[in-house]
C-alpha cells in the first residue's frame, strides 16, 4: 500500500473514532501539513465518504452523524491483537452459557480477512501454547511473531537476531518448535543446530527474524510449554537448592510451580497408593534465598533441606521470629 493511500485510510479511521478533529491534530497524527490534510479530506469526499467541515475556534473535520464504515478495516497488528485477545479471553473463561462468544467472533473475523493475512494469523494460533500462569500480555513485534509462527508450522529454519540480558547481540539459527506465553511474556523454543542444544528466547529481545531455506524434523510428542517451564526451573542462578518434602506433587506444586522447581517422583512401593503422601525430592535454582523460607512454611508439610546451608539458617531464623511474635502476642 502506498504511503498516501495508507494515510488517507488512517485519516478515515481517525474520523471514525468520533468527534471533531482539528486540522492541526490530524496533521500531527498523519505526519503531514495542514494543506495535505485538506487534500486527503477531498479524496475521501470524492469516494462518497460524508466528511463534514466544522467552523469556529474548535472546528475541524468530522463524519456525518449516522454514517457507518465497512467493518474490519484492520491492519496486521490490529487483526493479530483482536484474535489473540479473543483466544486469551476464551482461556480466561469469558464465555457465554450457550456458545463461546469468542469462538464465533474469531470465526467472523477470520472469514473477512485477506487470505494471506488469515493464513499467517492461523499459523500463530496453531503454534501458540500457554502455561498455566497468567499475566498481562504484551504483544511482540508482529513481523517477528508471524515469521516464527510460519517457521514452526512449516518446520523451516529461521535466522534470529537476539539481545541477551547483558545487552550483547548475536545472530542465531533456530529450529523453532513452538511459541509459548508465560506470565505476560512471549517465548520461542527450539534447537540451535549449530551447537546442538535446546534454546528458549524471549520474543521482546528479538529484533529480527528471517526464514531460511530447508526444513527440519521436530521431535515427536514435544510439549513446547513444558519445555519453557523446565528451562525456567533449571536455569543457571547463584544457588542450587535441594529439598525433601513429605506430601503429594499437587501439594508442592501449589507453592512451587513447574516454572520454579522440579519434583522427582520415585516409584511407589509395591501395593502403596500412588496418590499417597511420601518424601519427594524438590530441586530449584535461585538468585536469592530470602523468599524461600516463607514459601516452605506455607507448604505446611514436613521438609528437609539437603542444600544449601544458608537456606537452613534462614529457615531457622524465620522460625525464631515467628516464635517470638507468638510470645509477644
Amino acid at each position: 500500500m502506498s504511503r498516501p493511500v495508507g494515510r488517507v485510510l488512517t485519516l478515515l479511521e481517525l474520523l471514525q473514532s468520533g468527534g471533531t478533529r482539528t486540522v492541526a491534530e490530524l496533521a500531527d497524527r498523519l505526519g503531514v501539513d495542514g494543506r495535505t490534510v485538506r487534500r486527503y479530506v477531498d479524496q475521501l469526499i470524492d469516494l462518497d465518504v460524508p466528511v463534514q467541515s466544522v467552523r469556529g475556534r474548535y472546528g475541524g473535520y468530522r463524519l456525518a452523524p449516522g454514517y457507518r464504515l465497512p467493518p474490519l478495516m484492520l491492519s496486521d497488528d490490529e487483526a493479530l491483537a483482536v484474535l489473540l485477545g479473543l483466544v486469551v479471553g476464551r482461556r480466561a473463561g469469558l464465555t457465554t452459557t450457550a456458545e463461546t462468544a469468542s469462538e464465533t467472533a474469531a470465526a467472523k473475523i477470520r472469514r473477512v480477512l485477506p487470505e494471506r493475512l488469515a493464513r499467517r494469523l492461523d499459523a500463530v494460533l496453531e503454534s501458540l501454547a500457554f502455561t498455566e500462569q497468567p499475566g498481562e500480555f504484551a504483544t511482540p513485534d508482529v513481523g517477528v511473531l508471524l515469521t516464527l509462527a510460519d517457521a514452526v508450522g512449516h518446520h523451516r529454519p529461521v535466522s534470529i537476531r537476539y539481545t541477551d540480558r547483558d545487552g550483547r547481540r548475536s545472530d542465531r539459527t533456530l529450529h523453532a518448535y513452538g511459541l509459548v506465553t508465560h506470565a505476560g511474556r512471549w517465548y520461542v523454543t527450539g534447537t540451535d543446530p549449530e551447537i546442538g542444544e535446546d534454546r528458549t528466547f524471549r520474543l521482546d529481545r528479538l529484533v529480527d527474524a528471517r526464514a531460511l531455506p530447508g526444513s527440519f524434523e521436530a521431535p515427536a510428542g514435544l510439549d513446547p510449554a513444558q519445555r519453557v517451564l523446565s528451562g525456567f526451573a533449571t536455569a543457571e542462578y547463584r544457588y542450587q537448592v535441594t529439598l525433601w518434602v513429605h506430601g503429594t506433587v499437587e501439594q508442592i506444586r501449589a507453592r512451587l510451580p513447574a516454572s520454579v522447581a522440579t519434583v522427582s517422583e520415585p516409584a511407589p512401593a509395591a501395593g502403596a497408593d500412588p496418590a499417597a503422601e511420601r518424601w519427594l525430592r524438590v530441586e530449584l535454582r535461585a538468585e536469592q534465598l530470602d523468599w524461600l523460607p516463607p514459601v516452605l512454611a506455607s507448604l505446611d508439610r514436613p521438609f528437609s533441606i539437603e542444600r544449601p546451608d544458608e537456606l537452613r539458617e534462614l529457615v531457622i531464623a524465620l522460625a525464631d521470629r515467628l516464635a517470638s511474635y507468638a510470645v509477644e502476642g
